[in-house]
C-alpha cells in the first residue's frame, strides 16, 4: 500500500472545501454548482444551477477528509440525502445507479448514466475506507448497502477493458468493497477486471483513450486510489505496472517550451492546458514543471491521499528541450477497422503530432501543434466543421515525417453528426455550411499572416507555418463541381479571438446533402513547421475509386490513400 501524501495537501484541501461555503445548501443537503452539459444523457437544456449527486459525494468525502470535527454532520446529511436518490428497484434497469442531478429523477434522463454506479460508487467506498468508524451505526449500514447495489450494477453491466477509466473505477469500486466487507465475489470480480484491462492494455501499451489530457489523469488518479487502498499484492503490482507505463508516455509528450500535452488525442476537452491539469502535473511531478505559487494553486479534493506521484526517473522530461520523435500504435488492427497510429515530433520551439487514421469529432485532435511564441504557447487544430460543430463521419487521414504531415480527409456515409454513437446520419445532413478549419489560438501577438494561392504561411515566433491545399472535390452526382479546385483559404479572426484558417467547402442556404450520392469527396493538404518552400511538393492522383497523395520532396516516400467517394464504414 502507498501512502506519501505532503502535508500541504491537508491545507489545500481544507482551502478548497472553505471555498464551497456559499454552495452548499443546507435545505437539500446537497451541494449546488453551474449548470454544464455535455448535449447527452440530461434533458435539462437551460439552467443557472443544479446540485450534482456525484460533486455532492466528492464534496461529503472532502468534508470528511479535512479532519475538521464541525464538518462531520454535514456529511454525514449529504451521504443520507444523495443514498436516497439511487435506485434500489431490482426490477429496474437503472438498478444501482443515480441521476446525474438533484432536479432530474433517473426516469427523466434520456438515457441515464450507468456510469454513476462506478462515480458515486467509489465516493462512498472511500467513505468506509478512510472513515467508516466515524459514521453513526445505522449510516454505515446505509452506506455499505448503496455500495453493494452500486457493485451488483457494475458487475451486471460488465463493461470490458477498451471504456478504460470505467474499467478501473469499477475494478475499484468492487476490489475495494470486497475487501472492506469481506465479499469474495466482489473482491474476485474486481481483480479479474483489472487483470482484463492489464492484458487488453499490454497489447499496445496505451490506453484505449490514446494520451488524452483529461482520460489519463483520471486513469492515473484511478489507478493510484488502487495502488494506495488495496490490500490485495496482484491488483497492487498491476496498478503500480500501468502507472509505470502511463507516466512514461506522459513525460514524453509533454512538450518543454509551451509546457502543453502534446498531441495527437483522442480525447480532448480543452486544447491548451486548463488549471486543473497544470496543477495536476505540478503536483504530480512535486515541482519539476511549476504553474503556481502554493498560495495560488488549484485543488481538486479527489487528489487527497490517492498518491499522485510521477516517477522520479521521468520528471525531467518535463523540463527537457530535446528533439524527440514518437510513433506508437493504439489501436490493433480488427475486422472492423485497420490499425491506427500516433505519431509526435517535437523540438525546441513546437510540437507536430497527428494520426494515421481517426473522426474528426469535437473531443479528438487529430492534427495538433503547439508552438512556442514568446514564451507563451500558440496551439493549430485541423477541424472539419458542419455549421459551426465538429463533423464526426469526416475521417482524417494522415502520414507525418518529422515537421511535415501530408493529410487527407474524406467522408462515411453511416458515421455520426456531432458524437459518434448518440446522433447517427443515414447518409444524409441539412447544412448551411461546411468548412474545413485550421484554428489557432493561446498567444496570437506578433502573428504575421502571408496568403499566396493556395496556400498560407505563418510566422509565429521562431517557427513558421505552411498550410497548403493540393486537391479538393465535393461533386454531385451528375458531375457538377463547386470549382473548389480553384479557392484557397480564407483567414478570419473570430469573434472569441480565434484566428481562423478556413477552406470553404459549401456557404449558403439550408440544403441536404446526401453522402450517398456524391462521385467524389475528398480533401487532400499538408502542413509543415520551418518548410524549406520546395519540400512540399505534392502530386495528387485518382484510379479506381481512389486518390493517392504523394510528397515528390521527402528523402523517403510520403504516400497517402483514401477513398474518392464517402462509403459506408
Amino acid at each position: 500500500m502507498r501512502n506519501d501524501i505532503k502535508v500541504n495537501e491537508l491545507q489545500l484541501l481544507r482551502k478548497q472545501i472553505a471555498s464551497n461555503e456559499l454552495n452548499y445548501n443546507a435545505e437539500i443537503h446537497m451541494l449546488r454548482s453551474p449548470f454544464s452539459s455535455p448535449g447527452y444523457h440530461t434533458t435539462i437544456k437551460e439552467a443557472d444551477f443544479i446540485h450534482s449527486t456525484n460533486h455532492s459525494l466528492i464534496y461529503a468525502l472532502g468534508l470528511l477528509d479535512t479532519e475538521m470535527v464541525q464538518y462531520e454532520q454535514r456529511a454525514f446529511d449529504i451521504l443520507k440525502q444523495v443514498i436516497s436518490l439511487q435506485d434500489r428497484d431490482r426490477s429496474r434497469n437503472t438498478f444501482g445507479i443515480w441521476s446525474w442531478f438533484y432536479e432530474e429523477p433517473l426516469d427523466q434522463m434520456s438515457p441515464p448514466d450507468w456510469n454513476w454506479a462506478d462515480f458515486c460508487g467509489k465516493q462512498l467506498v472511500l467513505v468506509i475506507s478512510r472513515h467508516g468508524q466515524r459514521l453513526p451505526a445505522s449510516l454505515y449500514e446505509e452506506v455499505k448497502q448503496s455500495i453493494c447495489c452500486a457493485c451488483d450494477a457494475i458487475i451486471l453491466r460488465n463493461i470490458g477493458p477498451h471504456y478504460t477509466n470505467i474499467a478501473i473505477m469499477g475494478a475499484f469500486v468492487t476490489l475495494i468493497a470486497g475487501e472492506l466487507f469481506r465479499i469474495k465475489e466482489y473482491e474476485q470480480y474486481g481483480i479479474e477486471r483489472l487483470r482484463k484491462l492489464n492484458d487488453f492494455t499490454q497489447i499496445n501499451k496505451a490506453f484505449q483513450e490514446f494520451n488524452s489530457p483529461t482520460y489519463t489523469t483520471v486513469a492515473i488518479t484511478e489507478l493510484s486510489k488502487i495502488a494506495a487502498e488495496t490490500c490485495n499484492e496482484e491488483a497492487n503490482q498491476i496498478a503500480e505496472s500501468l502507472l509505470e507505463m502511463v507516466w512514461s508516455q506522459v513525460s514524453s509528450y509533454f512538450h518543454a517550451a509551451t509546457r502543453q500535452w502534446s498531441g495527437p488525442h483522442s480525447r480532448c476537452y480543452h486544447t491548451l492546458l486548463d488549471p486543473n491539469h497544470q496543477a495536476y502535473l505540478q503536483m504530480a511531478t512535486e515541482g519539476e514543471i511549476s504553474f503556481f505559487s502554493e498560495d495560488e494553486m488549484p485543488y481538486n479534493s479527489e487528489w487527497y491521499k490517492a498518491g499522485i506521484r510521477c516517477p522520479e526517473k521521468y520528471r525531467t522530461r518535463f523540463s527537457s528541450s530535446e528533439t524527440r520523435e514518437l510513433h506508437q500504435k493504439f489501436t490493433s488492427a480488427s475486422k472492423e477497422s485497420p490499425e491506427k497510429w500516433a505519431y509526435t515530433y517535437m523540438t525546441a520551439d513546437y510540437s507536430l503530432g497527428s494520426f494515421n487514421r481517426e473522426i474528426m469529432w469535437n473531443q479528438t485532435r487529430t492534427l495538433l501543434a503547439y508552438i512556442n511564441n514568446g514564451g507563451e504557447p500558440v496551439y493549430a487544430h485541423l477541424r472539419f466543421l458542419h455549421d459551426g460543430y465538429d463533423y464526426c463521419s469526416a475521417i482524417f487521414h494522415g502520414v507525418q515525417k518529422e515537421s511535415h504531415v501530408l493529410f487527407g480527409i474524406s467522408f462515411v456515409t453511416d458515421g455520426g453528426d456531432t458524437h459518434p454513437n448518440l446522433d447517427m446520419i443515414d447518409g444524409t445532413i441539412t447544412a448551411k455550411d461546411l468548412r474545413i478549419r485550421l484554428e489557432l489560438y493561446g498567444c496570437l501577438e506578433g502573428i504575421v499572416c502571408d496568403t499566396e494561392d493556395q496556400n498560407v504561411q505563418l510566422k509565429i515566433g521562431n517557427s513558421t507555418v505552411q498550410l497548403s491545399k493540393w486537391y479538393a472535390a465535393f461533386d454531385e452526382e451528375d458531375g457538377s463541381t463547386n470549382s473548389l479546385q480553384h479557392q484557397g483559404w480564407q483567414v478570419n479572426k473570430l469573434d472569441d479571438g480565434k484566428l481562423a484558417l478556413d477552406f470553404v467547402i459549401y456557404a449558403g442556404s439550408q440544403r441536404t446533402i446526401d453522402f450517398r450520392q456524391l462521385q467524389k469527396a475528398a480533401f487532400i493538404g499538408s502542413l509543415s513547421m520551418n518548410s524549406q518552400g520546395n519540400e512540399n511538393s505534392v502530386e495528387v492522383t485518382e484510379d479506381s475509386g481512389l486518390i493517392k497523395a504523394r510528397s515528390l520532396s521527402q528523402e523517403e516516400d510520403m504516400v497517402l490513400t483514401l477513398p474518392l467517394k464517402p462509403i459506408q464504414r
